[in-house]
C-alpha cells in the first residue's frame, strides 16, 4: 500500500511530499532511541510524540511515514521541517491500539 492511499481510511495528511512511498509494515513506539534502533525502513511509525526529534528520527529509520494518533497535532514550524526533510506525516483521531488496527487491516 502507498502512504496517499491512507487517505479516506480515517488519516489526514499534515505533510505528503512523497505519498508514492511503499509501506511495508508498523512500528508503534513513543521512546526515541527505541524507535531508532527497531523501526524498519518503510514502516509507517505510529507515535504520540510531535516534536523535531521524531522527524529526524523518522529520517534516519527511513519510515514511509509518521502516524500521529489519538488526535495528536504537529507544530507548523515543525511540520515545515518534515516538509523539507520529505517525511509523510499523517494524523489520526482514534486511539493508538485502534490506529494500528486499522492500518494492519489496510496494508494486509
Amino acid at each position: 500500500m502507498l502512504v496517499k492511499e491512507l487517505l479516506g481510511h480515517g488519516f489526514k495528511p499534515v505533510t505528503l511530499p512523497d505519498g508514492d512511498r511503499v509501506i511495508d509494515g508498523v512500528y508503534i513506539g513513543d521512546l526515541l532511541s527505541w524507535v531508532m534502533g527497531r523501526a524498519q525502513m518503510d514502516n509507517a511509525w505510529i507515535t504520540i510524540m510531535n516534536n523535531v526529534n521524531v522527524i529526524a528520527v523518522a529520517s534516519l529509520a527511513d519510515t514511509s511515514c509518521v502516524i500521529l494518533a489519538e488526535g495528536v497535532e504537529l507544530p507548523e514550524d515543525i511540520a515545515k521541517t518534515a516538509e523539507e526533510k520529505e517525511i509523510n506525516v499523517l494524523t489520526s483521531s482514534q486511539p493508538i491500539y485502534e490506529t494500528a488496527v486499522l492500518l494492519a487491516g489496510l496494508i494486509s
